[in-house]
C-alpha cells in the first residue's frame, strides 16, 4: 500500500519545481542551514568521508561541493589490462544483458526501446540491436562523478529533456519507460571496442547534469532537444578521454547506462542486479572474434 502511494506521488508532485529550488539551494552558501543539511545528509545516507579528499564535513561551503566531492587519488584504481572495461560509476546494478533485438529491459513487467532510449535516432539504435546494457544506479550516499570505461572519441552528445520521475528500484520496478522519459543526456563515443553510448539520466532534484567538456547541459530545461556534434581526434575542438578519466556528474543522485554494439564485451561475470559497483572496478572484457578464419582481438 505505501509503495503504490509513492509511486502515486511520483505523478502528483510538481517535479520540476522541487528539482529547480533543490537545485538552487544547493548552490548557495547558507552557512548555518547548508552545514546542517550536510550533516544531516551524511549521518542519514552514511556517507564514508574517510576517502574524500576533503574529509571534514564544514569544508564545503555549498550542499553541491560536499555532493560532488573528489575522491582520494588511490580510493578508486582502474582496472589495467586493455581488454578490460572499467565500471563508470559507484552504485548498483539496476539490470544488464543482452538487448533483445532492440528491447532493453527496465524491471519485470517493464521494457523499452533503444530508439525510444536514444531520442528517436534510430540510425544510432540500430548500431546496438542485439547488443549489451548495462543500468547503473546512484543512490544518494554514492560518489557522483562519471568516468569512461574504456578509451573513447566523443563522436556526439545529444540533450533530451523530459519527465523528473525518481530513477531509485521501486520506480524502475513501476513507472513504464522510465529511463526513455526521463531527462537524459546521450554521448556517443568511438572506442577499442566499437561504438559505445554512455547516458546520464536525470531524475527528482538532480540539480543539473555536467560534462568535463561542455559544464552543465541543463541550466535553461526549455523542453528542446540538443545536438552536438564533435570533431576527428587531433582536430579543435575534439574530445578524447582515456579510460578512468571522469566524463561528468550528477548534482544529487541519477543513473548511468552504457550500451555496447553485438559480440564486442562479455560483462564481469559477478555482475547481477543488485551488486555494488565501484567506479574503476571490472564491467567487462573485450570479446575475441574470428574474422577471416583468424582470431583477432576487437
Amino acid at each position: 500500500m505505501l509503495d503504490k502511494f509513492k509511486i502515486r506521488l511520483q505523478y502528483m508532485l510538481p517535479k520540476q519545481c522541487l528539482t529547480e529550488f533543490a537545485g538552487w539551494f544547493a548552490s548557495r552558501n547558507a552557512r548555518f542551514m547548508t552545514q546542517w543539511a550536510i550533516k544531516l545528509f551524511a549521518k542519514a545516507y552514511k556517507v564514508n568521508m574517510n576517502e574524500a579528499q576533503k574529509s571534514d564535513l564544514t569544508a564545503y561551503t555549498t550542499f553541491n561541493d560536499f555532493f560532488i566531492r573528489l575522491l582520494k587519488e588511490d580510493a578508486r584504481p582502474i582496472v589495467e589490462k586493455d581488454n578490460q572495461l572499467a565500471q563508470p560509476a559507484d552504485g548498483a546494478v539496476s539490470q544488464l544483458g543482452s538487448i533483445n533485438d532492440d528491447q532493453i529491459f527496465q524491471a519485470k513487467g517493464h521494457s523499452y526501446t533503444v530508439e525510444a532510449l536514444l531520442a528517436g535516432q534510430y540510425q544510432l539504435a540500430e548500431r546496438f540491436r542485439g547488443g549489451e546494457f548495462i543500468t547503473t544506479y546512484l543512490s544518494p550516499s554514492d560518489y557522483h562523478r562519471v568516468h569512461m570505461p574504456c578509451d573513447g572519441l566523443l563522436k556526439e552528445m545529444i540533450y533530451v529533456p523530459g519527465d523528473l520521475f525518481s530513477v531509485n528500484p521501486l520506480t524502475a520496478q513501476n513507472v513504464p519507460n522510465l529511463f526513455a522519459r526521463n531527462e537524459r543526456l546521450i554521448c556517443v563515443f568511438e572506442t577499442p571496442v566499437g561504438l559505445m553510448v554512455q547516458i546520464l539520466v536525470g531524475a527528482t532534484i538532480v540539480g543539473s547534469i555536467e560534462t568535463v567538456w561542455s559544464g552543465c547541459v541543463n541550466t535553461s530545461r526549455e523542453g528542446v532537444i540538443k545536438r552536438w556534434v564533435y570533431p576527428e581526434l587531433d582536430s579543435e575542438g575534439a574530445v578524447f578521454l582515456k579510460k578512468g578519466e571522469e566524463m561528468g556528474l550528477f548534482k544529487l543522485g541519477s543513473t548511468v547506462i552504457n550500451l555496447f554494439e553485438p559480440n564486442k564485451v562479455t560483462f564481469n561475470s559477478s555482475l547481477i542486479p543488485g551488486y555494488a559497483t565501484r567506479m574503476g572496478e571490472l564491467l567487462a572484457e573485450t570479446v575475441s572474434v574470428e574474422t577471416h578464419n583468424e582470431s583477432v582481438d576487437v
